[in-house]
């Protein structure tokens, strides 16, 4: 039985895995998790960037490296130094130590460096954000802070369905009452803005 993802956030990340070998023969698969200001659409009027310093506090924490966010898929651990994670002025960068030993992380690897799989993604909760509310009607988030539980290696790193999956019903509900409630409030103020 595969175990249950409980993150409040998943979000695929378009970018690009590369593959390693070392002079030692050791391979790597290595990428962006994700990339600072760059814009995501979370469903038409909503948006999100990820701030640079949003993971300065998380970034050393025991984060894991896996396939399609299985938690059976474990390529690697910070931990266990097989798994290295670092910002810099662009993202989070990761590199990820593939076992040999391992057929499904050497199987990954095959097909990364086929260009089968280039897509990556992150686990994390948001615990700290600014929302924009714009005259247009809609809605910008800025992710300042979260708490990181891994990052993997995607098949199919696309936003809507995602995105849309990866937030709870709830939050969905709330953000889409506060948007519109805020749509309205805009709409009455440029009436007045009109006379």
């Amino acid at each position: 039985m595969k175990p249950v993802i409980d993150y409040r956030t998943l979000r695929p990340i378009p970018t690009e895995m590369q593959i390693r070998e070392a002079d030692s023969g050791e391979k790597r698969i290595e990428g962006y998790f994700a990339v600072f200001n760059s814009n995501y659409e979370i469903w038409d009027g909503m948006t999100e960037s990820i701030a640079p310093g949003a993971f300065d506090d998380t970034v050393s924490d025991d984060i894991r490296a896996l396939v399609n966010h299985d938690t059976t898929l474990v390529l690697g651990r910070t931990k266990s130094h097989t798994l290295e994670l670092r910002t810099d002025e662009r993202g989070l960068w990761g590199s990820v130590a593939i076992n040999p030993n391992d057929s499904d992380a050497m199987n990954l690897y095959s097909r990364v460096q086929r260009g089968d799989i280039d897509g990556c993604s992150i686990g994390f909760t948001i615990e700290q954000q600014q929302t924009d509310y714009r005259e247009d009607g809609s809605v910008h988030f800025t992710i300042e802070k979260v708490k990181l539980y891994e990052v993997s290696a995607c098949t199919f790193p696309a936003y809507e369905e995602t995105n849309i999956a990866a937030r709870s019903k709830e939050r969905a509900d709330f953000i889409a009452a506060r948007l519109e409630a805020r749509r309205a409030a805009l709409k009455e103020r440029m009436k007045t803005w009109q006379h």
